[in-house]
């Protein structure tokens, strides 16, 4: 999309609570030929409001010609669907132990959450194009352990297909699922899958959209911004802990192999997304060297 994209153009399409609308212009010149990787996940993906608001922020960055890419996961899906089936699931390190049974499980309810979000997304006229392991499968995996399963790690990933789609101005919907040796279909976990592409792709921004409003320091206040180093400080310090601790090695590993900067962000605040790109304060924790 041109530089010299008209204020009014934009109004039309503009959500009455995100940023500045004049100052958009400038965010859009920004990111104009970078490509931005964002990960929908966790439980942010239960409630409908947050969903639809995740819909209408993506729709409007397509609108404006950013390329961007979402990679969704599932959890909360995929454990309402284990627990009517009366399944029960057993993790190891924040990662849910996956056999035959589960893993077709964990590929239906993921693939049809990627439906979900491309069917959205069409409704508001935006061209979305689904990514799993039925169809356009990019992810080439490895067995991450031999004790959790079908629990896969990137091995290669084939980003011609993504780039294609990129090209025509259509908005790649990855499913965290790849496929191993005999084609048989592995989970990913969506962090490391987001991760794995934003790399692939040198993107100037991988967004990872949590239900926290970022990383927080020993006093519980908010880190704007931090470099790789000072975060691995923090997980030394035990200030960060849990479920944290993976997703924020996923966010050091990606900027220490080609992506210019790791957002985490609340997924839950409305227009999040677009508070980050298009306005200097951001929105979150920035990661960055």
């Amino acid at each position: 999309m041109p530089n010299n994209f008209s204020l009014d153009e934009i109004k039309k399409f503009w959500p009455e609570k995100a940023p500045d609308i004049n100052i958009v212009q400038k965010y859009v010149s920004k990111y104009q030929n970078e490509k931005i990787v964002i990960k929908y996940g966790g439980n942010v993906l239960i409630d409908r409001n947050v969903f639809n608001n995740f819909i209408s922020d993506i729709n409007v960055l397509n609108k404006l010609g950013l390329s961007i890419i979402v990679v969704h996961g599932g959890g909360p899906r995929i454990k309402r669907e284990l627990d009517k089936k009366n399944i029960v699931s057993k993790f190891i390190n924040g990662l849910r132990v996956t056999d035959k049974s589960i893993i077709d499980i964990v590929e239906k309810v993921l693939i049809d959450f990627n439906k979900d979000i491309v069917n959205s997304l069409k409704k508001l006229g935006c061209e979305a194009i689904s990514f799993h392991t039925q169809k356009n499968n990019t992810i080439e995996v490895e067995p991450e352990k031999e004790e959790l399963g079908f629990v896969g790690v990137p091995k290669k990933i084939n980003i011609n297909l993504i780039e294609n789609t990129l090209n025509e101005n259509k908005i790649p919907i990855i499913a965290p699922l790849g496929k191993g040796n005999n084609n048989q279909t592995f989970n990913i976990n969506g962090d490391t899958a987001a991760s794995a592409i934003a790399k692939k792709l040198k993107s100037r921004r991988l967004i990872l959209m949590t239900n926290v409003e970022g990383v927080y320091d020993d006093k519980k206040n908010l880190i704007s911004e931090i470099k790789p180093l000072d975060l691995e400080n923090l997980i030394k310090w035990k200030i960060v802990e849990g479920g944290m601790i993976p997703k924020i090695e996923n966010c050091v590993n990606a900027v220490e192999n080609g992506v210019r900067g790791v957002v985490i962000l609340d997924g839950r605040k409305p227009h999040s997304i677009l508070h980050e790109i298009f306005s200097d304060t951001g929105s979150g924790t920035l990661i960055r060297k």
